[in-house]
């Protein structure tokens, strides 16, 4: 499906299953398949899974600029007003997508939407450092295409060595974001202060890699948004390719809870 956000500006949407909406956002340089391939299949047992291509990314449009959270969280709000219903609906978000996430949820809440539960998967909260970033991706502007290559997680990694039309749109798409949109700037401009984040009310679970930069970044949210809670696990900044069962594992546990116990001699006759 495709559908349109801001003026010439179309993303690429995908459904699995049914139940109460669950939003699934990938992070930047990458696309839906990073949830499609993962968590997706298993969390649409209980929901309707929703996940689409940021802009920029995948077969989502291309335009020069409105990578800031702002344009991203309107994004959001298109798909969820389109595929989602009116309803409360849960969000889960990679990287960059947990940031937009995070805004989303803040911006609902000031509007009397409320989002059930927040999952923010490993994402680096502004003010955005994008130095290591970038340094991940600088051989895609030398045209270097194997420095790019070895930056990327093992299962991307193998997935796009074998080169192809995959490979080839993947690094023209890296390409693009890096040198010719606005993203970096846009990034750079990003800020989600304490106060701000303080006032989430929805049930929030930040999982982190154990090896990765942003744990910083997950432990603010725990010490700053009421009932929040941290969990590392094995991996570093891109758990859904590197630990993928236990991420939806831990994924399925905060969304659909496993029942308690009824007291003992309840309902005996």
């Amino acid at each position: 499906m495709q559908l349109g956000t801001d003026p010439g500006v179309t993303l690429h949407v995908q459904e699995l299953g049914s139940g109460p909406p669950l939003v699934l956002i990938h992070g930047l340089f990458g696309n839906l398949a990073t949830w499609y391939f993962s968590a997706a299949p298993e969390l649409a047992k209980s929901h309707q899974v929703i996940a689409y291509d940021l802009r920029g990314h995948g077969k989502s449009s291309r335009p020069l600029n409105g990578y800031d959270v702002a344009s991203m969280a309107r994004d959001l709000e298109a798909v969820v007003a389109r595929v989602a219903g009116a309803g409360e609906l849960t969000l889960v978000g990679h990287s960059y997508g947990g940031v937009v996430a995070l805004a989303f949820a803040l911006r609902q809440a000031s509007h009397g939407r409320r989002v059930h539960k927040l999952a923010v998967i490993d994402a680096p909260l502004p003010p955005l450092d994008t130095g290591e970033l970038w340094a991940r991706f600088t051989g895609v502007a030398a045209e270097d295409r194997q420095a790019m290559l070895a930056s990327l997680p093992g299962p991307v990694r193998d997935a796009l060595a074998s080169g192809g039309r995959r490979a080839k749109n993947f690094v023209e798409m890296v390409r693009f974001l890096s040198v010719e949109s606005s993203l970096r700037e846009d990034l750079v401009r990003a800020e989600m202060s304490d106060a701000t984040l303080a006032t989430l009310r929805c049930p929030v679970l930040a999982v982190y890699g154990a090896e990765s930069a942003c744990r910083a970044s997950g432990q603010r949210l725990a010490r700053v948004v009421s009932g929040a809670r941290y969990l590392e696990m094995p991996g570093g900044h891109d758990l859904p390719q590197e630990a993928p069962l236990a991420l939806t594992r831990e994924l399925a546990r905060f969304l659909v809870p496993p029942p308690h116990p009824s007291p003992r001699g309840e309902g005996a006759s």
